[in-house]
């Protein structure tokens, strides 16, 4: 257990763990197995207690969740491994603005339990596609949707959490990172893919508890082992590290000394690197889309018992959402002043040597923390903690994913398919992406100057303001049409795809090499942009939807706001497209019979003379 504090004396952490001196003890053995035999006990039960024969079984767990395991399930397929080693490594680099994020949570948690989710039920779809096409009508809203947001699980929650989980596994138990990665996806996909959402929430209820009893504990120790709260704030002010040249690189001291706003979580508007005004105004705009717009967050409360269950689950989780300040960023930042020279390593060779990456180390500020200072046992449980929060994320995403897929897009590949069929189809997609988002990860691991929580929220700012753009409007606003939705998607989508991949390609620089990237396209913080992204958006959305026909109120009801009690019967937008898709079935049929009975040209006659001479 490492207990010298002074920058000059931390550098004895620069190997990571020899694994025999690590997890090789019987305690730590006992918690990982004792861990993963729970887990996979109650998520075989819930297998079989579940209703897993029918979609809505499998996908929604039969609509009969209470609010408790709801709330506890919102909690952790959130608070994924990259918010432990995102938000320390945050936390370690720059101070507590980093919780705000967090935070900004609270308020729109409350918006999903209370507006869009009642509209999502109301409405009687499974998925968020779903319901645009329900919406406006039409299928190429439904489509895009689907296929961006299984991009997004890829880009963003899926390789986030596995390169995150990743790094935690590669320090603890000294294996290959690639096979540790496989092993636990193996043990995560087994009890998804098998037993649906309910496997996914009752397992998460038992993961939540284990993750906020194991990082209490964690913090508690880290607290003790810095000398209380005051000493705590001192100390990271002066967390500097010992070596600051080399590699013939100038490097300024704002590279390696704390930020002098470090314990402010409104920063200054222009120089802040996480700003106010786009934290409260930015954040938010992202939120709406993660919070009200996501399948994976969206699915988890339409398995609700009902409204009074779905309300209860929101404000519990909201309630959590104060938590990773204390659990996840405070002791990132104890990290950087026990650790100092790994943590806050600033010369690209020295950051090699320490982590194995030049882009710095900050990310390993919460693995390193857990193995050097944990005792034997409870060092075991904090590995089951690391691993309950990768997993727990990842079965939401994948049950989510193979949801997304099959309903949305396999469904038109195949009209016909089976229930068994979607089923199957779901499954063999979900392992599909999982080999997709382990190719992702080297990209995470680079971008946004090593800083795993900066590389979620620029992503999030260049793809999401749009979508939340066109859900609030078709929420709150009816004028608001197909056109008018999809030219605003359109319209948003290249934009932003203009600002990530010029920033791609340029790179997102570093205090000791700032980015090339032009000033007109980069200069702005990427929250600032999710905001200008969002109203620009939203303009197109609105002028294009006033340039054409609105949508009679008769294909609204219950679909938007100030409809959404309205008890008169709804004709969707595509029930004369679906009884097209009948009526050419049912003649598909009737074809294949009378070529059976009559032969080809017989049956080609008769129906000849049923439907003219076209």
């Amino acid at each position: 257990m490492a207990t010298t504090l002074s920058p000059s004396t931390t550098s004895r952490t620069e190997e990571p763990p020899v694994v025999s001196e690590r997890i090789r003890n019987a305690a730590d053995i006992s918690v990982i197995v004792i861990y993963f035999t729970v887990v996979l006990a109650v998520g075989l039960w819930a297998m079989l207690r579940s209703n897993r024969g029918t979609v809505g079984g499998f996908f929604l767990a039969g609509r009969d969740m209470a609010w408790w395991p709801m709330g506890a399930s919102l909690f952790a397929s959130n608070i994924g491994s990259n918010h432990f080693v995102g938000l320390a490594g945050t936390g370690a680099a720059s101070g507590i603005a980093i919780a705000g994020v967090e935070w900004n949570a609270l308020l729109v948690v409350l918006l999903l339990g209370w507006v869009f989710v009642p509209i999502y039920i109301k409405a009687g779809v499974m998925t968020m596609p779903e319901y645009l096409r329900k919406r406006f009508g039409g299928k190429r809203l439904q489509i895009y949707l689907s296929v961006l947001s299984l991009f997004i699980m890829v880009a963003i929650h899926i390789s986030s959490n596995i390169f995150s989980g990743a790094i935690f596994i590669q320090l603890a138990l000294g294996l290959n990172l690639y096979l540790a990665v496989f092993i636990l996806l193996a043990i995560t996909a087994f009890y998804t893919v098998a037993g649906g959402l309910a496997s996914v929430i009752y397992t998460d209820s038992l993961q939540t508890f284990i993750m906020l009893v194991g990082s209490l504990i964690l913090m508690g120790f880290a607290f003790a082992e810095v000398g209380g709260y005051e000493s705590f704030t001192e100390k990271y002010m002066n967390a500097i590290p010992s070596i600051v040249e080399g590699d013939n690189l100038t490097i300024s001291p704002r590279c390696y000394t704390p930020q002098p706003d470090s314990f402010h979580i409104f920063r200054d508007p222009v120089t802040g690197d996480i700003p106010w005004p786009a934290l409260m105004f930015g954040m938010t705009i992202l939120s709406i889309r993660y919070w009200c717009a996501d399948q994976v967050i969206v699915q988890l409360c339409l398995s609700g018992k009902n409204m009074s269950h779905v309300k209860a689950a929101c404000i519990m989780c909201g309630y959590l959402k104060l938590l990773p300040m204390f659990l996840m960023v405070m002791p990132g930042m104890i990290s950087r002043i026990l650790y100092t020279d790994k943590v806050a390593c600033v010369v690209p060779s020295e950051c090699e040597k320490q982590c194995g990456t030049a882009a710095g180390c900050t990310n390993y500020a919460y693995p390193t923390m857990v193995l050097e200072l944990m005792p034997d046992g409870l060092r075991g449980l904090m590995l089951s903690v690391m691993v309950a929060s990768l997993m727990s994320s990842l079965t939401s995403i994948f049950n989510s994913a193979s949801t997304l897929f099959t309903m949305d897009l396999y469904t038109k590949i195949r009209k016909k398919a089976s229930e068994r069929e979607l089923m199957i189809a779901g499954r063999i997609f979900g392992i599909i992406l999982i080999v997709i988002s382990i190719l992702w990860v080297p990209l995470v691991q680079s971008s946004q100057n090593g800083q795993l929580f900066h590389y979620i929220s620029s992503f999030a700012s260049y793809i999401g303001p749009p979508l939340s753009a066109v859900f609030t409007l078709a929420i709150f606003f009816k004028r608001v049409n197909e056109q008018g939705a999809f030219w605003g998607l359109m319209f948003g989508l290249v934009v932003g795809l203009i600002r990530m991949i010029t920033e791609f390609v340029y790179g997102t620089g570093s205090c000791l090499a700032p980015s090339n990237c032009p000033k007109i396209i980069c200069g702005v913080h990427y929250m600032y942009f999710a905001i200008i992204l969002f109203f620009v958006s939203i303009i197109v959305t609105l002028g294009v939807s006033f340039l054409t026909e609105p949508i009679p109120d008769v294909h609204l009801y219950r679909l938007c706001w100030s409809l959404w009690n309205n008890t008169e019967e709804r004709i969707d937008l595509d029930a004369e497209e679906e009884t097209q898709e009948e009526v050419d079935g049912a003649l598909e049929m009737i074809l294949s019979n009378l070529v059976d009975v009559l032969g080809g040209h017989a049956a080609y006659s008769v129906v000849c003379r049923i439907q003219g001479p076209s």
